[in-house]
């Protein structure tokens, strides 16, 4: 180890160590230890849990993975400087891969976006995998409208600040949807990335292939109920003014436990602003 030369030896054994449940960090710790420099074990450990998550999904007959955005490591900084703004890493869970942020968004920022959608709002639509369009279902019970960024400097701000908070790229982004949720207004359980198995898939994909990560932003703090969450994690995410939660999927499978819900505004109301994050440019 001391020679810091990343061997099939060295490979097997942190796949090892990964497969017997050990998380990153403490795979990493012995390295460093070691004297290898830290940031040369980092590289090791992630290209050999690369190589047994990608092993793994060809021994099960799973979609292979592929990049995602990685905001935030484990037990790294709890405070983030993104152009000026500090913001705060609340929660960081591996699976699923979640990063709960707070004042990623400032309270005028907050105000904006609203008064921005509030008199253009529309029924909410859901994805139609056998017909490839967006349509309203029952399913959704909130009101919505997508904000472009053009000519607009707020929400080029917002944009630019969440592409480097996310290392993705501002064109890899869908456009910016504001959502209203009134009373009892919800979002059923759903995944967010498209089944590549759907007859309507095709047209979805054609617009910068598939989605692979979220970011729900909450504009306002309902009086009681609102919370994003995750049934399949047991764990859920208070809407709480300025704050926001990040949930990557590597592929478009369940086993990214990304299944999650808008549950329902019991007292006020529900504000959001959503943005989805597609593998290459979003046309």
């Amino acid at each position: 180890m001391h020679t810091q030369a990343i061997t099939p030896e060295l490979t097997g054994w942190i796949v090892e160590q990964a497969a017997a449940g050990r998380p990153a960090e403490e795979i990493l710790q012995p390295l460093v230890e070691a004297g290898w420099d830290p940031d040369i074990a980092a590289d090791a450990v992630a290209t050999a849990l690369e190589r047994l998550v990608a092993d793994h999904a060809r021994e099960n007959g799973l979609p292979q993975p592929v990049p995602v955005p990685v905001p935030v490591g484990f037990n790294g900084s709890s405070e983030l400087d993104i152009e000026g703004r500090r913001i705060q890493v609340l929660g960081n869970l591996q699976v699923p891969r979640l990063v709960v942020f707070g004042g990623l968004l400032s309270e005028d920022e907050c105000d904006g976006l609203v008064e921005r959608a509030r008199s253009r709002l529309r029924p909410s639509a859901t994805f139609n995998a056998a017909t490839g369009r967006d349509e309203v279902h029952a399913s959704r019970t909130s009101q919505g409208i997508h904000l472009p960024s053009q000519d607009d400097a707020l929400l080029e701000r917002i944009e630019r600040r969440i592409a480097v908070l996310l290392d993705w790229p501002v064109e890899n982004g869908e456009t910016l949807q504001v959502l209203h949720y009134g009373p009892g207004a919800e979002y059923r359980p759903h995944y967010d990335y498209f089944d590549p198995e759907t007859p309507g898939a095709d047209a979805a994909l054609s617009r910068g292939g598939q989605r692979v990560a979220s970011l729900v932003m909450y504009l306002n703090t309902p009086t009681r109920g609102g919370s994003t969450s995750f049934p399949d994690a047991g764990y859920e995410v208070p809407a709480v003014r300025g704050n926001a939660v990040f949930f990557s999927y590597d592929r478009p499978h369940p086993i990214t436990r990304t299944l999650h819900a808008g549950s329902p505004v019991l007292e006020g109301e529900k504000w959001v602003a959503t943005k989805w994050l597609r593998e290459r440019a979003f046309r």
